[in-house]
């Protein structure tokens, strides 16, 4: 949203490295030509139209996904520097904190992905077998 009260009418280029972040693909670049190999592949190519075509109420929901997403990015950061404590007073940390923080954003990231109707970019995948159509 702007400043101004009035809803922004497209993603700006900060919010698109975003998305392309939290949805798992590699970032754009400054004066692609279209013709770097990552860029034919057809789920990238959806997010990239996709992002420049949103409607403004899909740019408000994109957006407002995003303040979610660093949020959890921001507070995942946050708990990796308190893993040397193990208890204060009465208070116990939890051990799986990382984990579960990481969690809650992979799961908000996939929300993104289908938000936009791409499929988890390669940065998302954990493992096994991955193909390429």
């Amino acid at each position: 949203m702007s400043g101004t009260g009035t809803a922004a009418t497209a993603l700006t280029d900060a919010q698109k490295v975003d998305v392309r972040r939290f949805c798992g693909y590699p970032a754009f670049g400054s004066g692609a030509d279209g013709n770097a190999g990552w860029r034919f592949y057809q789920a990238y190519g959806a997010l990239e139209y996709r992002m420049a075509n949103l409607s403004v109420s899909e740019v408000a929901v994109a957006a407002n996904m995003l303040v979610t997403l660093n949020g959890f990015e921001n507070s995942l950061e946050g708990s990796v520097g308190d893993l040397d404590t193990d208890a204060a007073g009465p208070w116990t940390r939890n051990k799986d904190e990382v984990k579960d923080r990481a969690g809650l954003m992979s799961m908000w990231s996939r929300r993104l992905c289908a938000f936009f109707g791409v499929p988890p970019g390669p940065a998302m995948i954990v493992s096994g077998l991955q193909l390429i159509m």
